[in-house]
């Protein structure tokens, strides 16, 4: 997903109006930073393992926002919040970050920023077929099938059938991520989880980080790793995605969720890809194709439609 984070419950707006530079400087932050993480997960699977990159990045976030919250004071989490948090760290961190940390070993960051654009899909459909939502009609279905021509576009009939391109795997696990992140932010809007969001998002980065280390050794990746060939690049993007993609895009995220519309804010999941494309194309060296181009395009159409929708919530971070 962006490169995704963990969602949390919507909360009310402020009754005090912020300014409109303090907007824009919060929304220009989950608009680039969450746009490169893609890139920047890309650099660090290129000498780190997948799993134990993703998951020392969101043990070492999710810590230091629990120890922070904790010194000011918000009251610890019961077993069953815990328990929650973890059901929701399995979909959104273990299945839903690890599946694209791990695709992005082969597949463009660029290309996996798209893919996973198609996220707000998955959450129409999952709430529509498990949680009793509306029916798609309309210019749901029309945005429903723009982005699904996007996809088959951008990854090609030839490449779906064999013929070369993406690896399918890839395509395949990315997908499968992006299903399952759809299912825990939708899980989280019912769980047991603590009065303040960002102590459950505490909690689900801790939890989810410690399954994607528990799951980095059954694959045997601590063993696979060799110390001297670990690059500067890989350890800087480990820092830089702990840092600003969890911690600051994350606090930008919950802040202009106070503040402003869950529709305005939910804009971020059609200008992430654009922002990982480009990075990708002038920073990563990554191919960039007309078709590509098109395809963007069509996806992104489709996503709108469906993220400026009237809805009962927007959709979370991805």
């Amino acid at each position: 997903m962006r490169e995704q984070e963990p969602p949390i419950a919507h909360t009310a707006p402020s009754t005090a109006p912020p300014s409109r530079a303090k907007i824009l400087i919060a929304f220009l932050a989950i608009y680039i930073i969450w746009g490169s993480t893609y890139l920047f997960i890309r650099f660090g699977v290129e000498t780190l393992p997948p799993f134990m990159m993703a998951g020392g990045r969101f043990v070492a976030a999710g810590s230091v926002l629990y120890g922070w919250l904790r010194w000011r004071g918000v009251p610890g989490p019961t077993m069953r919040q815990w328990r929650s948090a973890a059901a929701i760290g399995a979909l959104l961190l273990l299945v839903g970050n690890g599946g694209v940390t791990w695709a992005e070993q082969v597949i463009p960051s660029g290309v996996t920023a798209l893919l996973i654009s198609t996220s707000p899909i998955w959450f129409v459909v999952l709430d529509w077929i498990w949680f009793g939502a509306p029916r798609p009609a309309g210019k749901m279905v029309l945005g429903l099938a723009l982005g699904l021509a996007g996809v088959i576009w951008l990854i090609g009939p030839d490449r779906i059938l064999g013929g070369g391109g993406f690896p399918i795997s890839g395509i395949l696990v990315l997908m499968l991520a992006t299903v399952s992140w759809a299912a825990g932010s939708l899980y989280s809007r019912r769980a047991s989880l603590p009065p303040s969001p960002f102590m459950a998002t505490a909690l689900e980065m801790v939890a989810g980080g410690a399954l994607l280390l528990a799951f980095s050794v059954i694959t045997g990746e601590p063993w696979q790793i060799e110390p001297s060939e670990v690059s500067l690049k890989s350890i800087l993007s480990v820092v830089y995605l702990a840092v600003f993609g969890s911690l600051v895009g994350f606090t930008a995220y919950v802040w202009l969720l106070r503040v402003v519309s869950p529709s305005r804010v939910s804009t971020y999941a059609f200008v992430n890809p654009l922002i990982a494309v480009f990075l990708g194309w002038t920073l990563g060296g990554e191919e960039f194709t007309a078709r590509m181009g098109l395809a963007a395009l069509v996806i992104v159409a489709g996503v709108v439609l469906i993220v400026l929708r009237p809805a009962r919530t927007g959709p979370e971070p991805g």
